[in-house]
């Protein structure tokens, strides 16, 4: 039965018409709800709602501009993973302002945020945009605009999960806007710690990094690494032990001795920190998974080097 339900969801763009025509004008809600589709599979042939809607005649017609497909992408493939509840309801409302923020009037976080979100937009390394630019081409793209807002009010209508704030154990926490046990694109972790920005537009593609305005460890981390995508001196043993625990293998030229070796193993006692990003595979289904923040972790032992093999215990499971 589940089988016959799926193959009649529309897998082309005319039968998605089609069958939306048959619907009639409603809500994206309302029309995932008609066709029994998830929103995945939804923006999988559709690309962007806001544009399906022009077609459909639901919207005032006019050829898509070079931005606005842009956009579209950049939703379809960058903002469906959005878990945050504070986040999206923070979204919702700003995108709604008539005018464009002002990026001058900005705090840390405020601006980490925007940038969180243009990462995912209009994408980083060659596609960067300055974060001002990047604004005003948003808001001048009103019916992606109010995609978005009506995208992340779904989202946060559908977020299955709790996430909470990071404990920095610090009467300043740093300005990082990540919560534990949301899932975030690598883009928008290096925006988060402010290493994404018109000085840097490229994010590292290591499964490590260290900050050092935080003194902070983050490891990015593929349980199941394909023989296509991870070359055999990336192919670590990374594995979760318990509910708490996590067996991690550091790249393969890391020696007990070496600086980052011993920061490793000392990070307690000298004020730095881990923290864990993690996710089951590279892609499935033909999208790209997100991490998943399990927050802070305490070293508790290891064996050998080249790679070191750490076993962490994350702070809260």
């Amino acid at each position: 039965m589940l089988a016959n339900l799926r193959e009649s969801l529309p897998t082309r763009r005319p039968q998605l018409l089609a069958e939306a025509r048959r619907l009639g004008r409603c809500s994206l809600a309302g029309l995932l709800e008609g066709l029994g589709m998830e929103l995945g599979e939804f923006y999988k042939v559709a690309g962007s709602w806001a544009l399906l809607q022009r077609e459909l005649g639901w919207l005032a017609a006019g050829a898509a501009t070079a931005d606005e497909e842009r956009l579209g992408r950049g939703i379809a493939g960058g903002l469906l993973h959005l878990d945050d509840p504070e986040r999206l309801r923070w979204l919702g409302d700003q995108l709604q302002r008539p005018a464009p923020p002002d990026p001058a009037g900005f705090d840390p976080a405020t601006e980490r945020s925007w940038r969180m979100l243009m990462a995912q937009l209009w994408g980083s390394g060659r596609q960067h945009l300055p974060l001002a630019e990047g604004l005003v081409r948003l808001w001048a793209a009103a019916d992606l605009r109010a995609e978005l807002v009506e995208l992340f009010a779904l989202l946060h209508e559908r977020t299955d999960h709790l996430v909470a704030p990071l404990d920095w154990d610090r009467a300043d926490p740093p300005p990082i806007p990540l919560k534990l046990h949301g899932r975030y694109a690598r883009a928008e972790v290096f925006a988060a710690f402010g290493l994404l920005n018109e000085a840097r537009p490229f994010p590292g593609r290591e499964g490590v990094f260290f900050d050092e305005a935080t003194q902070c460890d983050v490891f990015f981390i593929t349980l199941k690494k394909s023989e296509r995508l991870f070359s055999p001196t990336t192919r670590y043993n990374d594995v979760a032990i318990s509910p708490w625990e996590f067996h991690w293998e550091s790249q393969s030229l890391t020696r007990e001795a070496s600086a980052t070796g011993q920061r490793y193993i000392h990070h307690v006692e000298r004020g730095s920190r881990v923290m864990l990003f993690v996710r089951e595979e590279n892609r499935r289904g033909g999208v790209t998974l997100r991490f998943l923040c399990l927050g802070f972790a305490d070293y508790m032992s290891h064996e050998g080097e080249r790679p070191m093999a750490i076993r962490w215990r994350l702070q809260r499971a």
